[in-house]
């Protein structure tokens, strides 16, 4: 059986299960594979390697795949019977060619679960550790990631009480969590584990291929250990390891700070600013969006993060403005961030505006199951109603004009939309600078997607005073855009 790596091909695990436990149980004892894998030492374990990490759900065009990362320092901590990962990287993005990126830089990251608490630490600065920020929405993701290593699976399986059939050569061992989570692996006749497959729930993918492969096991003082892990999301590779080193792992070395104890996302904030008269500017978390009254209908831009995310926003945009229903909502990109609230919208009845190579992406990733974390589109069956764009794009009542202009050449996605208020001189952007909280001079190179977004604006001659961007702190000129591109004016070259 070959897994296919299509980004939105369905496991049918459902259908396994149901096969397996009428299917004859082959002689597998999933206990005598444990001890295979290194017994009581292999309860925990720490993990050094190199090799690659992507970015999921942000490819830079639609459909293709998450762009690479390369890992100078992996190390993790896995404890089985607590239920607890710790996973700290070092990290610098690949350019690939021919796509204009910023100058790379090592990314530190350091994450961790246990239990129903996940959570990230800062960079320690000074000999001080980092401040913890939690994540509890990342809590089912990270623990996949425990149950998606030999020793992990096997061990849950065997007390989960697992279905066990052929298949093929393979034997298959299926089981599903206490959460209702399903997964499958299959292990060869030497007794290892050569993938694992589960889902994830994805607010843009619905319910989300995770498959671990496993190569060229290798024995590291005891433990049995595959020297390569790939591992594919939606279709994509998310992380590729060479395993330089296992050793058993420490007893009780992970520990939730204070400050991650929680298993619930806060609620989310809408806070109104005016940008101009019926153009309304909605913060309050780290992504932002844009209301524009028309005369009998609102135009919301970007939907971003979550369902949550825009229920938050329409609750607040209801109460504000009662008579009038969101019409459009425009989409900026592709990228998860941006685009995860967009099947609340939908449902809601607007119509999503985009540049016309998202539509194919939108509607294929929206036609997947949400079974994991059913939202309201997945209840309501509702058909997403598009209108697309290639170029330059006006939306208008006849009172007020919105233009939405394709941003050309830009490295951080290749269907990339620039929305402009022509009557209030305001652009609005997402990503392609990201204001910090007070205007600093430039140092270094440029940011190419900031000096490209620039060379946009002069390019299609817009009369832009103020842009909103979609991500950062406050509003900005063009003239602090000139400022940190290091460019001059059309009128000063």
């Amino acid at each position: 059986m070959r897994a296919s790596l299509h980004p939105f091909a369905p496991l049918a695990l459902a259908a396994t299960l149901a096969l397996a436990g009428c299917a004859s149980t082959p002689p597998l004892d999933l206990a005598a594979v444990e001890r295979s894998l290194g017994g009581e030492a292999a309860t925990r374990l720490s993990i050094d390697a190199q090799g690659r990490w992507y970015q999921f759900g942000q490819a830079p065009a639609p459909g293709q795949a998450w762009p690479a990362f390369e890992l100078l320092r992996y190390h993790a901590e896995l404890d089985f019977p607590a239920q607890a990962a710790q996973v700290q990287q070092t990290r610098r993005q690949i350019v690939e060619p021919g796509r204009a990126r910023p100058t790379p830089v090592d990314q530190q990251v350091d994450q961790a679960v246990l239990g129903a608490w996940a959570w990230n630490r800062a960079v320690a600065a000074n000999g001080q550790p980092g401040a913890v920020s939690a994540q509890p929405a990342a809590v089912a993701e990270r623990q996949a990631e425990l149950w998606s290593t030999p020793q992990g699976f096997v061990r849950a399986a065997r007390e989960a009480g697992a279905s066990i059939s052929r298949d093929g050569a393979l034997t298959r061992v299926s089981f599903k969590t206490k959460t209702g989570v399903p997964y499958e692996g299959w292990i060869n006749a030497q007794g290892d584990l050569e993938r694992v497959r589960t889902l994830v729930d994805s607010p843009v993918l619905g319910d989300t291929p995770l498959e671990t492969r496993f190569e060229q096991y290798r024995d590291f003082g005891g433990l049995r250990f595959p020297a390569r892990v790939l591992r594919l999301q939606g279709g994509h590779p998310v992380l590729d390891l060479q395993v330089s080193q296992v050793r058993p792992g420490r007893a009780g070395g992970i520990e939730a700070p204070a400050e991650a104890r929680q298993t619930q996302s806060p609620a989310p904030k809408v806070e109104w600013k005016a940008l101009a008269s019926g153009v309304h500017y909605l913060t309050g978390g780290t992504h932002h969006s844009v209301l524009v009254e028309q005369r009998d209908h609102l135009v919301l831009v970007e939907a971003p993060q979550s369902e949550e995310r825009s229920l938050a926003l329409l609750a607040a945009i209801r109460e504000r403005l009662p008579a009038k229903p969101v019409r459009y909502v425009i989409n900026t990109h592709a990228h998860f961030d941006h685009a995860g609230g967009l099947r609340t919208l939908v449902d809601a009845g607007a119509t999503v505006v985009t540049v016309a190579a998202n539509k194919p992406f939108f509607e294929q990733a929206w036609a997947q199951p949400h079974t994991l974390n059913p939202d309201a589109l997945s209840r309501s069956g509702r058909r997403a109603q598009f209108e697309t764009f290639q170029g330059r794009h006006v939306i208008s009542d006849g009172q007020r004009r919105i233009e939405l202009h394709e941003l050309a050449g830009n490295g951080h996605n290749d269907a990339f939309a620039l929305i402009y208020l022509p009557a209030e001189k305001i652009a609005i952007q997402a990503d392609a600078y990201n204001p910090g909280p007070t205007a600093t001079p430039p140092t270094g190179a440029p940011n190419p997607y900031t000096v490209n977004l620039l060379q946009n604006i002069e390019r299609l001659g817009l009369q832009v005073e103020q842009i909103a961007p979609l991500h950062g702190p406050r509003t900005v000129t063009v003239a602090e855009l000139r400022t940190v591109t290091g460019e001059k004016s059309v009128a000063q070259r």
